[in-house]
């Protein structure tokens, strides 16, 4: 039996490394959403805009690339419907509807995507990992920025100026760091 390094398991997600157990998988969501709430509390107020900058995206992004997407949409969807309830873990503090909701909104779908193209490899390479990166932003701007031009009265052009515009190169960072962290990870889960 050769000792060489075992590849990239191919259809499974980071979490799917744990024993399997319906425990296993209440844990991670319940911890995918707890992730998520403590990133949102790294937040900085953007000038001009009801939308700050928080970690929350990132821990979105995260959660559903490691967790795949159904723990993923699961994860997301408790922290979003646990803040609507009151419990503040959205930025700074904050539960319930606020403008910025529509980001939370659009952080369960992508969750849920990018979950989807982990499962498929997408998380195990810089490259795909900073496609896979960009196209969970997108859908959450996609989701965020109209729901806080409907919300607050904006103009469209006024929504992307406060709501996508002060976010792209923070969500750069985000990326990268995302691009090197699960590649990584997969690098020393297949030499175990």
């Amino acid at each position: 039996m050769s000792t060489a390094a075992v590849p990239a398991r191919t259809g499974q997600v980071l979490a799917d490394l744990l024993p399997s157990s319906r425990v296993r998988d209440a844990a991670l969501v319940l911890g995918g959403a707890a992730l998520t709430g403590l990133a949102a509390q790294l937040s900085v107020p953007v000038p001009g805009s009801p939308v700050p900058v928080t970690g929350q995206t990132f821990a979105a992004l995260l959660v559903g690339t490691s967790l795949g997407a159904g723990r993923g949409l699961l994860a997301l969807a408790l922290y979003a419907v646990a803040g609507v309830a009151g419990v503040p873990w959205f930025a700074q503090g904050t539960s319930g509807v606020a403008p910025s909701f529509g980001y939370i909104l659009g952080m369960i779908l992508a969750a849920t995507v990018v979950g989807a193209l982990a499962r498929r490899g997408a998380d195990r390479s810089m490259l795909r990992m900073a496609g896979t990166m960009l196209v969970g932003e997108a859908i959450i701007y996609a989701i965020g920025v109209p729901y806080l031009a409907l919300s607050t009265g904006m103009s469209a052009t006024a929504a992307i100026a406060a709501g996508l515009t002060p976010f792209l190169i923070g969500d750069a960072l985000k990326a990268a760091l995302a691009m090197g962290a699960l590649p990584t990870a997969w690098k020393f889960a297949d030499k175990r």
